[in-house]
């Protein structure tokens, strides 16, 4: 099928690794242009370099916390490509700490990341957005955000007000015909549990040592997600053809959400 993404422009933060890359290959994939940033240039020029289509993907370095090099990063690719049609929040990760171990500042860091990388990203490319005829906003969330885990206090909190926040702006934005729309995550492979694996003395193999952390945790198919499964669902919210879908949330979790 025929995304209609071709030409189109979409903004991916984030897009070093894990979700974000493969977000940034499927769009390419699609023959969408892409703005992409990370903190670390050298290591995003690497991971692009490696796509089809990276003639048609810019790329900078930015902290998603910083307005001016938000602003520095949509101007960026407005002078590549004359426009924005997409933008797909992605920056941020989890921070594992219960509350007992975690301190104001902790939870004003996590805070600052989770809202600051979006509300930075929304304000900068709204001019663009607004003279989209498919503007489509998503903000990558996780089912912690109405599941919380007790070891992932701050993360969970902030998650669940992004996801308010995520709704608040649908409704906002309906009137310009931009629509915004979140992916929830369960636990999902992008790199890092490949590492915790590796240190966590387990002897037998990778697969058998996901199976049972996906059986601890409750996951109906059993194992952890991939990115490409997640970047799937980004990619299809950001297409015009799903032009009669915002305010609403996806899970991508492997049936591990208990909420109805």
């Amino acid at each position: 099928m025929d995304l209609l993404l071709n030409n189109r422009t979409c903004l991916v933060t984030g897009g070093s690794s894990g979700i974000g890359l493969a977000t940034v290959a499927m769009l390419l994939a699609e023959g969408a242009n892409v703005v992409t940033c990370a903190r670390d240039l050298d290591r995003l020029n690497t991971a692009l370099d490696a796509l089809p289509g990276r003639d048609r993907a810019h790329a900078a370095a930015c902290d998603v916390r910083d307005p001016a090099a938000v602003a520095a990063l949509v101007q960026g690719g407005y002078e590549r490509f004359g426009g924005l049609d997409g933008l797909v929040n992605n920056a941020g990760n989890s921070r594992m700490k219960a509350r007992a171990e975690t301190t104001l500042d902790d939870w004003r860091d996590e805070f600052d990341l989770k809202f600051s990388s979006v509300l930075n990203t929304v304000d900068a490319a709204l001019p663009l957005l607004r003279k989209s005829d498919a503007a489509s906003i998503v903000n990558i969330s996780a089912v912690l955000a109405r599941q919380p885990e007790t070891k992932l206090v701050t993360t969970s909190a902030a998650r669940a007000g992004l996801l308010n926040l995520s709704k608040s702006l649908s409704l906002e934005l309906a009137r310009d015909g931009i629509r915004v729309n979140s992916v929830a995550l369960g636990l999902v492979d992008t790199g890092q549990w490949r590492h915790r694996y590796e240190n966590s003395g387990y002897t037998g193999s990778f697969d058998e040592w996901e199976a049972e952390i996906a059986a601890d945790r409750g996951i109906g198919l059993g194992r952890f997600g991939t990115a490409d499964e997640v970047a799937f669902h980004i990619v299809g919210l950001l297409s015009p053809r799903s032009s009669y879908v915002t305010g609403t949330s996806i899970d991508v979790c492997g049936g591990v959400a208990r909420y109805v």
